[in-house]
């Protein structure tokens, strides 16, 4: 949901790199089979990034800080999106890592030169180390999987989420309008802010099913298991 909400702002952001794509006048075989591969690179970089926060929040998990882990991310994701509005666009991740997104650009410039899969593979790698919110938003998800491999499968996720946007893009050019890109990108700050209050609630454990359950259900020791098999 996270991929597919925020697909129209993969477009305002990683579509130019979409765009660029070096496909030329291919046929429609040689274009899906390019951006399928681009989109795979990016994947492929976001599984990396679940393995390596889906470990930490491994740790989180067996260190019983789950609870306040889930709160402060919370309180982060409503943050990242409050103080943009607060400075009016003056700080935000693009300005923030700005020096680090001109660096790694310039690193993958000249794969835009080169018509072959590897190249499209390359580019997709590298940008899905591109900072973006959404994808930060989807770390965050994957930390609270509390296990690396749900960590994978979580950004797996979020990247085939994020695909048939960028894939349109890529094939078919510009095909959303830049009016109706900058309405629906509005949206996606408030959908952070609500994701940011569903971590919230979990954390407080307030036993509402599905919301905010209560920590016993969140994460049921071995003995408790052990003792309801033998009743």
């Amino acid at each position: 949901m996270i991929g597919l909400v925020g697909s129209l702002h993969c477009i305002g952001m990683c579509g130019p790199i979409a765009i660029a794509l070096p496909l030329g006048n291919s046929d429609i075989r040689t274009k899906l089979a390019g951006g399928l591969v681009y989109n795979a690179g990016r994947i492929i970089t976001y599984m990396i990034l679940g393995a390596v926060f889906g470990l930490i929040g491994q740790g989180i998990h067996l260190a019983g800080l789950q609870q306040w882990a889930s709160i402060a991310i919370g309180v982060v994701m409503i943050i990242s999106v409050i103080i943009p509005l607060i400075f009016r666009q003056r700080l935000s991740f693009a300005t923030i890592f700005s020096g680090y997104s001109e660096r790694l650009t310039s690193r993958f410039r000249k794969y835009f030169r080169q018509s072959s899969l590897k190249s499209f593979l390359v580019i997709g790698l590298l940008n899905g180390l591109l900072p973006c919110g959404l994808v930060y938003v989807a770390i965050a998800g994957a930390i609270q999987s509390k296990d690396m491999v749900a960590g994978v499968a979580f950004m797996a996720a979020f990247g085939v989420g994020t695909t048939p946007a960028l894939l349109a893009v890529s094939i078919l050019g510009s095909v959303i309008s830049i009016s109706l890109r900058n309405k629906v990108r509005k949206v996606v700050p408030y959908f952070i802010v609500v994701l940011g209050i569903l971590f919230i609630l979990r954390g407080m454990s307030l036993g509402i099913p599905y919301i905010s359950p209560k920590t016993e259900a969140l994460s049921a020791s071995p003995n408790a298991v052990h003792s309801c098999c033998h009743k």
